[in-house]
Order: structure tokens, then sequence, then C-alpha cells
């Protein structure tokens, strides 16, 4: 049986507080290599509790996170951030990329801090993730004179970055008109087919989720359907 790439196992986050809150209640899945799966339910309901925690930039209350069957748990802050960079690729509703920088040296900012390659490598790879995203009249400007379909498909581009086995994508849709967000969810399609990776992706737009490979829904912290 094939070891899954994610696997999350009775994960539960509770914030502290007068009142506890339950964020994320027993919840267990799996995602397997090359699966493209779609997470939606109602706003509030946990989709990015549950994905943080899942991305590994958010420690469960309970329960366990395993990557590639090995468990996130005992690991230091810093093994989480090396697992992070070397294994996923991250794309929020907010594209986050850097002003001063242009959106080449935006795309190449994960390979500088993995710290693998060599300059000429990393500018040689950004290019042709933003050619491959049709970017390529507009990799030396900056994010301001990009359009927001433009900027959301740099936050993409960088994703790949490091050839991660996993995307995990935040309403990475959400801001954006139809076109533009029909543009950015075949751009996570083509990863799947092109690449092997896997998507996970959060999403309020039930057409959209529909047309991954599987849905889940989270209701009230909880999985209600997968």
């Amino acid at each position: 049986m094939t070891t899954p790439l994610l696997e999350a196992r009775n994960l539960t986050r509770i914030i502290d507080g007068e009142i506890p809150t339950t964020l994320i209640d027993d919840i267990s899945l799996s995602i397997q290599p090359g699966e493209f799966v779609a997470i939606t339910g109602p706003s509030g309901g946990g989709k990015s509790s549950l994905l943080y925690l899942l991305g590994l930039l958010d420690r469960p209350t309970r329960g366990q996170v395993l990557v590639e069957g090995q468990d996130t748990g005992p690991l230091s802050s810093d093994a989480l951030a090396d697992l992070r960079l070397t294994h996923f690729g991250f794309v929020f509703q907010f594209h986050f990329l850097i002003e001063e920088f242009t959106a080449l040296e935006n795309v190449m900012m994960p390979m500088r801090r993995l710290g693998k390659v060599a300059d000429a490598a990393m500018q040689k790879k950004a290019t042709e993730l933003l050619q491959r995203f049709g970017l390529t009249e507009h990799m030396h400007k900056r994010p301001a004179q990009l359009s927001g379909g433009m900027r959301q498909r740099v936050a993409v581009a960088r994703s790949l970055a490091n050839t991660p086995r996993l995307v995990l994508a935040d309403e990475p849709t959400g801001n954006l008109d139809t076109k533009n967000a029909e543009a950015v969810f075949a751009s996570f399609r083509d990863i799947v087919l092109t690449t092997g990776a896997s998507v996970l992706m959060v999403t309020h737009d039930p057409e959209l989720a529909a047309r991954a490979d599987r849905r889940m829904v989270i209701v009230d912290g909880r999985l209600a359907s997968s």
C-alpha cells in the first residue's frame, strides 16, 4: 500500500482562553501523490485552520501530521521550516509578493532560502516557471506594475520554485474575477498533470471545488464529507 504524501490523524486545534475555542475537531485524512483535493465549507468552519496545520504553519493541540510517513510532532521549529521549504509550496489569497522585487526575483526567493543551487540556475528555473504561466513579458516588472491575476500567477510560480511534493493554496482565487480565477485554477490542474505534485486548495467556490479530483467539506471544525 502506498504511503500517503500527507496524513492527519485525529487532528485537533484548540485556542486557549476563558472559553476555549475548538478550531479543528478530531479530523483524520490523507492526501495521495498526484491528487488535486479541494477543501470547502461555510465561512468560519475551519478550512484555513486545517490548511495551516497540514502545512506545518501551526501545531495541533492533539493528533499527528505525517509527511511521507514521518511524524512531524517531535520536530523542532527549524526542522519544520526545512520540511516546509523542501516539500511544500504555498499560495495564499493575498499574493504576498515582495513589492521591491521583480516577478523574477520573487520567484527566486524560495530557492535562495534553500541555498542549494547557483544564482544562474535559480534565474533559469524562475524564468522557465514564469514562462510557463504566460508571464515572459512581465518577469522584470514589480508587483505594482502587474494586474491582480498576474500577481497571483507569479505567486503560483513561486510556490513551485523548490519543486514541492505538495502545493497548499488558501483561497487563491478569492480576490480575482471569473476569468483570472479560471486561469489560476487551470494552473493548479496543470501542476498536478505535468509535475506529479499534489494540490490541496481551500476555496469558497463550489464550482471550482467540484472540479477537483476529490472534495472535502469542513463544517464547525469537523470533516463532514470527503
